[in-house]
């Protein structure tokens, strides 16, 4: 292997995306931690410069190819001829085995010990290197293992089938039925809100929904995932013959001291039948305001706003930004047994106590217009119609706030402002608007630091840049590392931000005007009605409580 001259930091230095200075810094920092950290790892936490930057330079400046190793092939056999260790000490993957040379992608080129080690354990043929990014080295030993480590009970399933005795498998002892059991358990255990069970050319990926971000926890041969689709599907009371159309379905499971109740869709892809399980989590939707992340002023608003009388409160966000669980915590807050609460859902997720319950059905015509009809019959004091989908349910919403009762509902808009545009293109009249509505709530949930690992860090400057404050100096802000009880992620938990929109009489007149979102939002802030849910990200931020870089994950 030929080695050159070349230190990472140098390189930098050289094309002007770090200056000497950062890099003294840097180096300080490595000294101070006992060289227990790269120097690539703390010019980014410092800021200094990205992984895709680092990567860039490496593979100009060393003239080795970069590629996306995702788009190969494990090889099991290649891999298996290198002892883990040398493998992880050289942060490598080989990928392919050529005529001339062994393909190894590495996040580390300038290892070229590690490397050397690496070439030695096969002296036969050389071996030509491609850069990767590191996180995807990363994860490549991390799907490594958990093949790895499943191998066993996967070959016990490839067993059953081939006996013969996979007809029995509805048993809850057949080899299908403890991997289903498996993979459950192991999302509950990590907390996940969903398991996706997808299949592609070669494999089954098992991946899990944790803190909002898809994690890959398992990964199968293609030959048994027939037997896991089959039988998820029977424990949902799903067609197994119907593949051609997208199902929906629901079971309950007891997964240690709980039980848990999980929500089943399945949908046809290209290569089979993708499958989502929405776990359900009784304990978690008695959530109080407090719990859900808003604070100080926006706490004030909000339990303002939902002891009204009457009026509608729109709550927005994209699909998973925890608009469902903000409508339970705030008909928890208020239910009684002084006042009726009714709500029709599609479906239902969670049971609330004093609350009564509809279920959409459209295959009998029973709409969430159809229910709202009959609500108003019912003598509610307070409704809440799970989502807003058309003109006919979003006028009997706003006839039903006119007509005393304090409505609760979902729509799907970026912020609080869109919401009135929304309403506006849908066709309900601006004077209907402005006098039906109370307050928009826009918000999204972004992943909070470890308690356990997070560390001072300097955001980077194109972060600042995008952000509309003027930090002081002194600013501090914190990231999570990773640490054994966040899975080496750096992130355990969410929180909510949110921007509240509340409608006051000159806010109502503008609607009635049919005056823009900017215009609306303008008047909102100037009057201290509205403050921007990047500024409620800023503030968690300052506090610790997450990263700079998540409100930009989440906010424009």
């Amino acid at each position: 292997m030929i080695k050159q001259k070349l230190r990472l930091g140098d390189i930098l230095v050289e094309k002007g995306i770090i200056t000497e200075e950062n890099l003294m810094h840097a180096l300080k920092l490595q000294k101070e931690s006992n060289f227990t950290k790269k120097l690539g790892e703390i010019l980014i936490q410092e800021g200094y410069t990205t992984q895709k930057e680092i990567a860039k330079e490496l593979s100009a400046q060393l003239k080795i190819k970069f590629i996306d190793i995702y788009a190969h092939e494990l090889n099991f056999k290649l891999i298996n001829r290198y002892p883990s260790n040398i493998l992880k000490n050289a942060e490598a993957i080989p990928i392919k085995e050529g005529e001339e040379y062994i393909h190894v992608a590495t996040s580390n080129p300038l290892a070229y010990d590690a490397l050397e080690a690496l070439e030695n354990v096969n002296l036969s043929k050389p071996i030509k290197l491609y850069l990767a990014l590191d996180e995807d080295i990363r994860q490549i030993f991390q799907r490594i293992h958990i093949i790895q480590s499943t191998a066993s009970i996967a070959q016990e399933v490839k067993r059953e089938i081939s006996d013969d005795t996979y007809k029995s498998s509805n048993q809850e002892e057949s080899a299908v039925m403890r991997l289903i059991n498996l993979i459950l358990k192991d999302a509950v255990h990590r907390n996940a809100s969903d398991v996706h069970v997808e299949p592609d050319a070669r494999n089954v990926s098992v991946r899990c929904r944790i803190d909002g971000i898809l994690e890959e926890i398992f990964v199968f041969d293609l030959d048994i995932y027939n037997a896991i689709a089959s039988r998820i599907k029977i424990l949902g009371n799903l067609d197994i013959s119907e593949k051609r159309k997208a199902q929906d379905g629901r079971f309950s499971m007891k997964i240690g001291k709980g039980v848990y109740d999980f929500r089943l869709s399945t949908t046809p892809t290209y290569f089979g039948e993708s499958i989502v399980m929405r776990i359900l989590d009784q304990q978690k939707i008695l959530l109080k305001l407090g719990d859900l992340g808003l604070e100080n002023k926006n706490l004030e608003v909000f339990e303002d706003i939902i002891t009204s009388p009457y009026g509608i409160i729109l709550i927005t966000g994209p699909t998973g930004s925890g608009k469902t669980t903000t409508l339970y915590a705030a008909l928890n807050e208020i239910k009684s047994i002084k006042n009726k609460v009714m709500t029709v859902e599609d479906p239902i997720e969670y049971q609330l106590p004093l609350v009564q319950q509809v279920q959409v059905n459209e295959k009998v015509g029973f709409t969430f217009f159809s229910a709202l009809k009959s609500f108003l019959r019912q003598d509610p004091d307070v409704i809440m119609v799970g989502e807003i989908r058309d003109m006919e349910t979003l006028n009997a919403a706003a006839q039903a706030s006119l007509t005393g009762h304090l409505v609760f509902s979902t729509l799907h808009t970026n912020d609080a402002p869109s919401a009135i545009s929304r309403m506006v293109q849908m066709g309900l009249e601006p004077y209907l608007i402005a006098d039906s509505l109370l307050a928009i709530v826009a918000q999204r949930l972004v992943r909070k630091n470890c308690v356990h690992c997070r560390e001072k860090y300097h955001p980077h400057p194109k972060v600042l840049e995008k952000i509309p404050v003027k930090f002081s100096k002194k600013a501090v802000f914190y990231k999570g590392v990773g640490c054994n009880k966040c899975n080496m992620t750096g992130y355990k938990g969410r929180v909510m931000i949110v921007e509240i929109l509340k409608i006051n009489s000159e806010i109502s007149q503008m609607i009635s005007q049919n005056k823009n979102k900017f215009e609306i939002a303008k008047v909102a802030e100037k009057s201290g009605f509205f403050t921007p849910m990047v500024m409620d990200g800023v503030s968690k931020a300052l506090k610790g409580l997450i990263p700079l870089e998540e409100v930009m994950r989440v906010t424009k």
